[in-house]
């Protein structure tokens, strides 16, 4: 028997390592499905807004991968790629949970959520938790759930005091999946689970848990349960990296790597490694260097070492005017900094006033009158940044400075190495293709862009897919992989594209060519962005014919007539609102929703639904188009200015219902970030 005193002396050094060694706030575990949680079970918590995390679990024959993100403060979301041992191999599902109540003093955080939302249902389940922190180290969780939740020591629903119906849970086909089944939810046995939490310093958190997940599957068991308790570890090996060590079930071992970031809290405007600006020049203290080469030619080589693209100049008296082409910074307001440094330095001291035309794609887009008298006054104001704003004249750009006599006919090309992943197909949790791809642009005139790009890959897996297409409907995407195939020099795009301003406002756009690598057409488009609002309307009519399955010059004797009327609206907290009513590639009629929160050093994550006049049992597995999408800046991988982004959609499966055209240059990403709703976000980065 441990004497009194060793065993007090215990309790006291347990006490000082709770509360001296705690001093970050007490952290927000990750449970098996990456969502807030102890060990399998939920608690009543949220990560930080905007948290996003990719986990990974295994044990015995069961693993895991979970992407979640913090969708606002209260809303958590999740999608998860498993693998399911007794023979049930992969599976795909979404998951939420809302945090109805925050922690008081008395009171305990309340959340409610769902599992396997639009999945297969093997992991389908419904909770309500309740989680108290009690001092500064202990936290105890307790919920009731149904479902998979309520499948150990269950009892009758309490529900079933509202509707006696609610007392037998629907038998759920498990497989297709795609449905929300609602009809389910909060419905049949339900069972109690709870747990505690202990954090013992910094970095590592100790768990308990009593689960209420039986742990039965359709198929069979994927472990032996012989006890109810499960017991973790969770030690914090950086701020972004934990591993989580556990003993489940009185029966497995299981690990968990995850990997946590948050986009929000990166730096605003980039990490930095941007070379530093000329400084503005201050007539009267410095002259301006004479030189005998012409002002075009000198201003447009001091801007092409800033990335800078000048398409015409005109200098009226005391006003200066200049087109602008932005081929570096992801923040147009930078690229506009910049020009106006520059201007201070090549202009004669007579010009007082600054007019810069964003342009894209030979398009003008806004201009931005700036006073050069201000832009010496403000250089080193602490509130130069506020001030510029506020002096700054922004106006919708109808009309183009007539551009350099050697500024077109202008090309360019690359050389580079191609990598084309394919995640969580319905067999396999990874496939990529890696190349190198060779791409061509020439631009002949303002407005006309030709652009091609060929492919040979060198090294990949997408071929190596079995799935054959039971589609109903005309295949439009299930015969992605005899494209992957038949295609490994492919003609990936050739296109010719004319950019336009039809009226105030208004943008236009006409690409004609091998538009994809599945579909070659004609696409028109028309935008209508006005000044100072955060919606924007547009209209796209497309002629598109499918190509063979090489991805060379030859067509299949398909051929569709598509189009949409697309709404997109700015909302509060960065979130981006899109809705696309019209006709898909293959026939059918009906609607995409997309939703992105998108930062302003560039991350977005965005989810999207569709829904055609399809019947689920014709569109085939997972009933409907849906998935995630997620924006990587590169030069938050690299440090360097570029705006080139990494677009990884995670779809849990594509089929041909609700498939859209796949073309570049559509006008509202292009023109957006020139308007002055995203010119004016992102103006702290003019003296940058």
């Amino acid at each position: 028997m441990v004497p009194l005193t060793r065993f007090k002396a215990t309790a006291v050094l347990l006490a000082l390592m709770t509360t001296t060694a705690l001093a970050e706030p007490f952290a927000v575990g990750r449970n098996a499905y990456g969502m807030p949680g102890m060990i399998d079970m939920p608690v009543a918590l949220s990560f930080p807004d905007a948290d996003l995390s990719i986990a990974h679990s295994r044990f015995q024959v069961e693993s895991r991968t979970a992407l979640a993100f913090q969708i606002t403060p209260r809303l958590t979301g999740s999608f998860r790629y498993s693998y399911i041992g007794a023979g049930l191999t992969y599976d795909r599902s979404f998951a939420l949970q809302y945090r109805l109540l925050d922690e008081g003093t008395y009171v305990p955080a309340f959340a409610v959520g769902l599992n396997d939302i639009i999945g297969t249902g093997h992991y389908s389940g419904e909770y309500i938790v309740a989680t108290k922190s009690v001092g500064p180290a202990l936290r105890f969780s307790a919920g009731m759930g149904w479902g998979r939740l309520g499948s150990y020591n269950g009892f009758t629903n309490p529900l079933g005091a509202i509707d006696k119906g609610l007392e037998t849970r629907p038998k759920r086909i498990v497989g297709q999946g795609g449905d929300l089944e609602s009809n389910q939810w909060f419905r049949g046995n339900a069972a109690l689970f709870g747990g505690v939490e202990w954090q013992v310093n910094d970095r590592l958190r100790v768990t308990a848990e009593y689960s209420s997940d039986a742990y039965t599957f359709q198929n069979g068991k994927t472990l032996d349960r012989a006890s109810p308790f499960n017991f973790g570890l969770s030690y914090a090996v950086t701020p972004q990296w934990t591993v989580d060590a556990r003993y489940l079930y009185g029966s497995e071992l299981g690990l968990q790597a995850t990997f946590a970031m948050n986009p929000k809290e990166r730096p605003k405007y980039g990490p930095g490694f941007d070379p530093a600006p000329p400084p503005v020049r201050v007539r009267g203290q410095q002259a301006l260097t004479p030189t005998e080469e012409p002002l075009d030619r000198q201003l447009s080589r001091a801007l092409a070492t800033q990335g800078i693209a000048l398409n015409g100049l005109k200098v009226d008296g005391a006003a200066a005017t200049v087109e602008i082409a932005n081929s570096r910074y992801s923040l147009d307001a930078q690229a506009v900094g910049r020009t106006a440094r520059i201007l201070t330095r090549e202009m004669p001291d007579t010009v007082e006033r600054f007019t810069i035309i964003l342009a894209r794609n030979g398009m003008p887009v806004t201009s931005v009158m700036l006073s050069r008298a201000e832009l010496e006054e403000l250089e080193f104001d602490r509130d130069g940044t506020e001030f510029s704003l506020a002096r700054a004249t922004l106006r919708d750009a109808t009309t183009s400075v007539a551009p350099l006599p050697d500024r077109y006919p202008r090309t360019g090309g690359v050389l580079e190495p191609y990598f084309r992943p394919s995640y969580f197909d319905p067999d396999a949790p990874l496939r990529a293709d890696l190349g190198v791809a060779l791409g061509g642009v020439y631009e002949p005139m303002p407005g006309l862009r030709i652009a091609g790009r060929v492919e040979r890959k060198l090294i990949g897996t997408l071929s190596e897919s079995k799935r054959v297409s039971d589609s109903v409907l005309p295949r439009v995407r299930t015969d992605s992989s005899l494209y992957d195939r038949e295609g490994e020099t492919a003609l990936t795009e050739l296109t010719a594209a004319y950019f336009f301003r039809p009226a105030p406002q208004v943008f236009g756009r006409v690409t004609v060519g091998y538009l994809e690598p599945m579909f070659a057409g004609v696409s028109t488009e028309v935008l209508w962005k006005p000044d100072g609002k955060r919606y924007a309307l547009g209209a796209e009519v497309n002629y598109a014919v499918q190509r063979d399955y090489n991805q060379g010059f030859g067509l299949r004797d398909y051929s569709i007539v598509t189009g949409h009327v697309s709404g997109y609206y700015e909302l509060p907290r960065d979130y981006h609102l899109q809705l696309d009513v019209g006709r898909y590639l293959a026939g059918d009629y009906g609607a995409t929703l997309s939703l992105d929160r998108e930062f302003e050093n560039g991350w977005r994550v965005g989810a999207f639904a569709t829904l055609t006049d399809v019947p689920f049992s014709d569109f085939g597995e997972g009933s409907f188009d849906k998935g995630i999408t997620l924006a990587i800046p590169l030069d938050f991988v690299t440090g360097r200015p570029t705006q080139r982004k990494n677009y990884v959609p995670l779809r849990p499966i594509q089929r041909d219902g609700g498939a859209k055209l796949s073309v570049s240059g559509r006008l509202y990403e292009e023109v957006r970030g020139a308007k002055n709703t995203d010119l004016l976000d992102g103006w702290g980065r003019f003296w940058q």
